[in-house]
C-alpha cells in the first residue's frame, strides 16, 4: 500500500481580507483571493511550488481558507491527502467504516476532490491531482 501525504490544508475565514493581512503580516505567506468562480477561496502559499501547484520543499504545504458557516463541513480546519485514483480511495474509505461526502469535484488546473468521514467523525479531503 502506497502513503498518501498530506498536500494541503484548508481553514475557515469570517473575513477574507482580514485573514489574508493577518498570515501575510504574521507569517509571510502570500496570500491570493480567487474570485466568485472558485468560491472566493483564498489560496496560502505558504512554499514555492512547481508548474504543478505542488510545493518544492518536501514536507511543505501550502494551504487555503474558505467560507466560514455553522455546519459540519465548514467551520473546522480540515487536512487534504493525495491520492493516486480517487474512485478507489473513496471505495477503501467506505469498506473500512468511513464514508465520503458529497460528490467528487474538479478544481480548475489542480485535480479532482472529495471530502470524506473518517471512522472518528473527522472531516478529511482526498485530492487525485491532475497529470
Amino acid at each position: 500500500m502506497s502513503m498518501n501525504p498530506v498536500v494541503h490544508f484548508e481553514m475557515p475565514a469570517k473575513d477574507k481580507k482580514r485573514v489574508c493581512e493577518f498570515y501575510t503580516k504574521v507569517f509571510g505567506w502570500n496570500m491570493k483571493k480567487l474570485g466568485e468562480d472558485m468560491g472566493n477561496y483564498v489560496l496560502a502559499g505558504t512554499a514555492e511550488t512547481d508548474e504543478n501547484n505542488m510545493v518544492k520543499t518536501p514536507g511543505a504545504i501550502n494551504g487555503g481558507f474558505f467560507d466560514y458557516k455553522d455546519d459540519e463541513l465548514n467551520r473546522a480546519p480540515h487536512l487534504v491527502l493525495a491520492v493516486e485514483d480517487l474512485q478507489e480511495s473513496m471505495k477503501a474509505v467506505e469498506s473500512s467504516g468511513g464514508n465520503t461526502v458529497g460528490e467528487p469535484m474538479d478544481i480548475p488546473n489542480i485535480g479532482r476532490y472529495v471530502s470524506f468521514r473518517d471512522t472518528e467523525g473527522n472531516i478529511v479531503g482526498m485530492l487525485q491531482p491532475r497529470k
